[in-house]
């Protein structure tokens, strides 16, 4: 049978990254607490084409996503990414997997047992020269309560939800969940997905004597990646959903040493 994708192009100019995007795929992650998790990733997988050949193999994605099957996860990034360099005759290769990660959380006073969802991505990809990249990402649901507000108001202070989206090159493995927490630690309050009275009192008197601005955010979670070794590079980014403003608040920190072959793309 005729493969039209193998034909030679002549227009003479070579595609950065061509593939299939937003597959939903079930995959398994760590879980700190249960060993492992299923859940459900949306996934982006990319290739690049020569400038002489006419397309890629769109099929063979899928078919390397299914031969993994359960064992899709960031540590088999690299094989899979190696695959696809390989199945595809191409040079690099890229994996975006977006996906929501599930864990227990008991309310703060009442210990009342409830499910909180947290928005999680890996990203990896395979140079020309087989230098791997690997970036973990969470977003994490937080609240603040302004310090200006609370410092010129006889009573009270404006606090609003806001999200923080961490991202991290590492050495060694790191769990999720230790990231998280990194993160609401950082926060005014955390959020909650079950809370009585008696938990809504906790939260809202914690918030009120914790004050932040999204910078103070930010800072203090850079503050503290900077005393681990194990965390090569780092964004985090904090925005505040204003409650009496019509617009986000937003403060944005990025460190740590990028890889050469990096230093001219935005991940």
């Amino acid at each position: 049978m005729k493969d039209t994708q193998k034909e030679r192009d002549y227009r003479n100019l070579a595609i950065e990254k061509v593939g299939i995007k937003n597959l939903k795929y079930p995959i398994t992650v760590f879980d700190k607490s249960n060993i492992s998790q299923h859940t459900v990733a949306s996934i982006n997988m990319y290739v690049d084409l020569p400038h002489h050949l006419k397309g890629t193999h769109m099929s063979r994605f899928v078919e390397m996503l299914h031969l993994f099957k359960s064992e899709v996860s960031l540590k088999t990034f690299s094989i899979i990414l190696d695959q696809m360099k390989s199945h595809l005759d191409a040079s690099s290769a890229n994996i975006e997997m977006s996906f929501p990660y599930f864990i227990e959380k008991k309310a703060p006073a009442s210990n009342a047992p409830g499910i909180m969802d947290y928005k999680c991505r890996f990203i990896g990809s395979s140079d020309k020269n087989g230098q791997i990249d690997l970036v973990s990402e969470v977003t994490v649901p937080i609240t603040s309560v302004c310090p200006c507000s609370k410092e010129i108001s006889e009573a009270g202070a404006h606090n609003q939800r806001g999200e923080v989206c961490l991202r991290i090159r590492f050495k060694k493995f790191v769990w999720i969940e230790d990231t998280i927490r990194l993160i609401e630690e950082s926060a005014s309050c955390e959020v909650y997905s079950v809370l009585k009275r008696i938990d809504e009192k906790y939260v809202t008197e914690r918030g009120y004597e914790n004050p932040k601005f999204v910078e103070d955010v930010v800072r203090d979670i850079a503050k503290m990646i900077h005393t681990d070794k194990n965390i090569t590079w780092f964004s985090v980014s904090a925005e505040n959903f204003e409650s009496i403003h019509n617009h986000s608040a937003y403060a944005f920190i990025s460190g740590g040493e990028i890889p050469n072959n990096l230093l001219n793309k935005a991940i």
